[in-house]
């Protein structure tokens, strides 16, 4: 899991992403930012959505310890952010299975 974002240096926000998630989920970008600097972090290939580009799902927690979900890409060295919101009850259940089962999260 590590080694995936080696070479990735930052976060891109833009006019098409900047506020997109506040408004719409009330997670803010620095909420968004911090999951994946936390542990447990859970990525999944999100397959279903990866048509136009790789996407890829990361179950995680703010600082706060705020459960979400972020729908990702990864464009040059960057992660650039599609969706953000709460983890509903099943992907809290998932999360919480992974973390418990997978001490290396």
């Amino acid at each position: 899991m590590k080694t995936v974002f080696e070479q990735l240096t930052g976060f891109q926000w833009d006019v098409g992403n900047i506020n997109k998630n506040l408004i719409k989920h009330n997670v803010e970008n620095r909420e968004c930012e911090q999951i994946f600097f936390n542990s447990p972090l859970v990525i999944l290939d999100d397959l279903k959505h990866s048509i136009a580009e790789k996407r890829q799902a990361a179950f995680g927690k703010t600082d706060k310890g705020r459960l979400l979900v972020i729908i990702f890409t990864e464009r040059d060295s960057l992660i650039r952010v599609i969706s953000a919101r709460d983890m509903n009850r099943k992907e809290r259940s998932f999360y919480n299975e992974k973390r418990q089962n997978h001490s290396e999260f």
